[in-house]
């Protein structure tokens, strides 16, 4: 069974330190992902249809509402992993092009090989989790210079201006598209199908989920997991509702079925994430 070691939350996002032995469904997360072997085994991850290894040395770059999956080999042992959830919000403080760390082609391949330097803040962001996890002043310090290597090495962040503008032009959402997530958006709770969607954005059931791939880079189905994950941790961190209250209120017809939803996405159960997550105090 997977367990969260620590989860160091703010305005940043989230950190989570993973001791990982089981595979997550295909997802994706509107934050900036990047993926860092701690400990354990080497392994992998299914970043769109490519395989990519997570090893000392090898990295996983993860852009904003890219699809993925982990791939456990079950033939191996544990791997821990830091993994980072970043908001684009967050790393404009630093660069205002690095906003675009919330649109894709922000990381251009989805691995790399780390330094010395990027590897030694990754074990030093870790250890300081581990054993000061109300450390958060000197956590997020950590987290700054380890995004700002990772950034400056494996992003072509300086002319990320002109990539966005010709992005802006060529990838512009249908209109027909944004009808339909509004309709997610507005209740995601809701028993909404692929035809309720199609029938808003007015189109046919075919059309509509090709569209809505093209244009958002996940399929409906998708989309709206990542908009349940996302309010169901921040009722978990910022809230005392009852699991029950949570799972009721995204749309889940029973508890058990969200603690296997969110285990499925988020690696731990709902109660795991919540009680790691309060180790050092409210964000």
């Amino acid at each position: 069974m997977s367990d969260a070691l620590r989860i160091a939350h703010g305005a940043f996002g989230r950190v989570a330190l993973l001791d990982m032995d089981r595979s997550l469904v295909r997802h994706a997360h509107p934050h900036c992902h990047v993926l860092l072997k701690v400990d354990g085994d080497d392994t992998q991850f299914l970043v769109g249809d490519t395989v990519v290894p997570l090893t000392d040395e090898l990295a996983v770059f993860i852009n904003a509402w890219e699809p993925h999956a982990y791939v456990h080999d079950p033939r191996r042992k544990n791997a821990i992993i830091l993994a980072l959830y970043i908001e684009p919000e967050w790393l404009r403080a630093f660069r205002p092009n690095w906003a675009a760390s919330g649109a894709p082609g922000f990381f251009e391949k989805s691995g790399g090989e780390m330094t010395a330097h990027i590897r030694k803040l990754v074990l030093d962001l870790a250890a300081e989790m581990v054993h000061e996890p109300g450390a958060k002043t000197h956590q997020e310090r950590l987290l700054s210079e380890l995004m700002l290597a990772v950034i400056e090495r494996f992003t072509p962040w300086r002319t990320i201006g002109a990539t966005l503008r010709e992005l802006s032009r060529t990838s512009a959402v249908d209109w027909r598209i944004r009808r339909a997530v509004t309709m997610m958006r507005t209740d995601p709770a809701a028993k909404i199908g692929v035809d309720d969607l199609a029938r808003e954005a007015g189109m046919s059931r075919a059309h509509f989920f090709r569209v809505f791939e093209s244009s958002t880079g996940v399929t409906p189905h998708v989309f709206l997991n990542v908009l349940k994950v996302e309010l169901a941790v921040g009722s978990l961190i910022g809230s005392d509702e009852p699991l029950n209250v949570v799972s009721d209120r995204l749309g889940f017809a029973a508890p058990a079925h969200f603690t296997r939803f969110f285990r499925d996405h988020c690696s731990v159960s709902p109660s795991e994430f919540r009680s790691v997550a309060r180790l050092g105090g409210r964000a």
